[in-house]
Formats: structure tokens, C-alpha cells, sequence
């Protein structure tokens, strides 16, 4: 009898352990996919060339930098960390930057599937040239008060060129002048959609799981230097609230990856505006905790920075420093992969805040 009570003891241990193990592994089924939506302009779209990318990881002074990245002599594709960047999609990697190239996704897409054990999904929507001042220019932000001047230069502009050429286009209308304004907002807005919309279909392996959005990225300012840079620090503001409001996600995490192309040098002017104005935004009441704005001129390159001015003499060489203008960071692997890092961890402050 106590043998057959021990049988029995032991039997509905097992079942309990077997019950426990199935709640565990459907739990972790249930568990929501961290979604976050990385935005901006040509910096964002990222401009690494991958060939910079190989030589630097193998190369002795700069692998270390990247060595967590690739196993056997290659780079690894997760196959935890999903992304979605306008009409690419797949497991992340290399390569969704510009065609290519890569940007700062690759680091931050990297920490964030270390750190959560629920799978991660990118859904990058960047555009080179868009403003925040037009294009991203978000809803509550209103229509400029001189949009009515913009009018009239362009009406202007369509009569003279028909004068001159003998043309007769039709003039423009208040509302050819109103619709570039918010196009990137609601594009942007378009491609996160899309993409819950159909996830499933996009990544076979999220069938089947739910979606959480996590945080939202914002690396941009290079265009609002031509007009937009006065009333920057009041776009900002509106376009973080709409994007809550848009995506229902109230106190949603909110990373801004300052702009530095100044690298070393002191910023000045209106880059200097642009800049203090997503510094700022660490400022505002009712941002904080929620909203992270760092510097990126801080993590400059210096070789890529000092070579660039000699870049055309020495092409050999700065196939294997830099990549590009310093508008684009000098197309610095390194560059665009301190950002990245400095994302990553912008976002983990604030995941761990809420």
C-alpha cells in the first residue's frame, strides 16, 4: 500500500509539473511582440555602406566594436528581431539602410531582442529630405500662418513661367499648397497600420501572437535648418502628442536622437537651433520620464571626421573609415552604431521608468 500511494504521489507530481510546464510555455505564447516604430528622414533610412561594415569587423582596430554581431565570420540574422522597412521586410541583420547600407537599427534592434524575451518587430518608416515642418508636420501643429504667401509665390512662379515659355498650366490652389503638409505624418502613420494590419502574412513567425507597441524612435532635423528651425521645438511637441493620440498609446516611450553632423566641431546657427530645440523636449513636464532626448555629436567618429576633408585623394582609404557627407555622419559604421547604441539604451530607461 505505501508503495502504491507512493506511485500515486509520484504520478500526480509528474502531472502537476507537466500542467505547470504547458501554463508556462502558453504564457510565453501569449506574450505580445514589442513593436517599435523608428522614424525620421535620411539619417534614419541609415547610410552605412555594408562593405564598410565587413572590412570593420574584421579589421583589428574596429572589430570589437561589431564582434557581437557575427558568429563564424558572418553577420547573424536573428531570428528573434523582425523588421519592416517600406516595401523589405525579414529578420534582422544588415542591409536595411539605404540600399546597401545600414543604419542605426542594427544596434537598437539588436539590444532591444537581448533585452525582452517576447520577440521584436521594427517598423521603420524614413524618408531622406522630409521636414518636420512640412512633410512630418503632425495635426494639432495646424497649417503655417503664411501659407497663404506660399500661395501667392506660387501662383506667382506658375504665371511668370507661362509668360515666359507660353504656357498656360493652371494656377495652383490653396489646396495643391495645404497637401504636402502632414504627407510623411500620415505615411508614416499608413505604414504601422499596414503592418498590424498584416503582420501575420509578412512574419510567418508571429502567427498567431499579438502585437504591443513598446517605443517610438525619432532621428531627424537636417531639413528643418532651411526654414523650420524657429518653430522646431513646437513641432516636436505636437508631433509626439499626436502620435500618442493616433496610435492610442498614452506616455508611450519616446527616444529623440538628437541631431550632431557637427561631430567635434561646435554647433552653430540653425543646427545649433534645431538641436536645443529636441533637447528641450527633456524639459517639458509633462514629458518626463516618457521622453529621452540625447546628443548624437558627442559619439562623432573622429577618423572619419578627420579623413573626410581628404576623402577624394585618399579613396582607398576612406573605403574602409567612412562612406558619405558629413550631413550623413560620413556614412560611419561606427557612427551609426554608437547611435544606435544610444538609442537602445534611451529606450531601456524609459521601458524600465513605465
Amino acid at each position: 500500500m505505501k508503495k502504491q500511494a507512493l506511485f500515486i504521489a509520484l504520478g500526480a507530481g509528474i502531472t502537476a509539473s507537466l500542467a505547470t510546464t504547458t501554463a508556462v510555455r502558453a504564457a510565453d505564447t501569449a506574450k505580445p511582440v514589442k513593436v517599435f516604430i523608428l522614424a525620421g528622414q535620411s539619417n534614419m533610412e541609415g547610410k552605412a555602406p555594408n562593405t564598410l561594415l565587413d572590412y570593420q569587423a574584421e579589421a583589428p582596430e574596429t572589430k570589437d566594436l561589431f564582434k557581437h554581431l557575427r558568429k563564424d565570420g558572418k553577420w547573424i540574422v536573428r531570428d528573434d528581431v523582425f523588421i519592416k522597412y517600406l516595401d523589405r521586410k525579414g529578420p534582422l541583420t544588415i542591409g536595411y539602410g539605404s540600399p546597401g547600407r545600414t543604419g542605426a537599427e542594427l544596434e537598437f534592434g539588436w539590444m532591444m531582442g537581448d533585452r525582452f524575451d517576447e520577440p521584436v518587430l521594427l517598423i521603420k518608416a524614413a524618408w531622406g529630405g522630409h521636414s518636420l515642418v512640412k512633410l512630418f508636420r503632425s495635426p494639432s501643429a495646424g497649417l503655417p500662418s503664411d501659407v497663404q504667401a506660399e500661395l501667392t509665390a506660387a501662383q506667382d512662379r506658375v504665371k511668370k513661367n507661362n509668360e515666359k515659355n507660353k504656357k498656360n498650366d493652371p494656377l495652383p490652389t490653396l489646396e495643391d499648397i495645404k497637401k504636402p503638409y502632414g504627407s510623411s505624418y500620415r505615411n508614416m502613420m499608413a505604414e504601422v497600420k499596414e503592418t498590424f494590419d498584416n503582420y501575420e502574412t509578412m512574419f510567418p513567425e508571429l502567427k498567431g501572437k499579438k502585437l504591443e507597441l513598446a517605443g517610438f524612435v525619432w532621428f531627424q532635423g537636417w531639413n528643418d535648418m532651411y526654414g523650420g528651425e524657429k518653430e522646431y521645438a513646437s513641432n516636436m511637441k505636437h508631433f509626439i502628442k499626436d502620435v500618442r493620440k493616433d496610435l492610442n498609446a498614452p506616455n508611450l516611450p519616446f527616444v529623440i536622437a538628437a541631431m550632431g553632423q557637427n561631430g567635434s566641431k561646435p554647433a552653430t546657427g540653425a543646427m545649433l537651433t534645431v538641436r536645443e530645440a529636441q533637447m528641450a523636449m527633456n524639459d517639458v513636464p509633462e514629458f518626463k520620464g516618457n521622453v529621452k532626448a540625447f546628443r548624437t555629436d558627442v559619439l562623432a567618429d573622429k577618423a572619419a571626421e578627420e579623413l573626410s576633408p581628404t576623402s577624394g585623394k585618399n579613396e582607398e582609404l576612406w573605403k574602409k573609415t567612412g562612406g558619405d557627407g558629413g550631413y550623413h555622419y560620413y556614412g560611419s559604421a561606427i557612427w551609426f552604431t554608437r547611435i544606435g547604441k544610444a538609442m537602445g539604451e534611451a529606450m531601456l530607461e524609459l521601458c524600465k521608468k513605465k
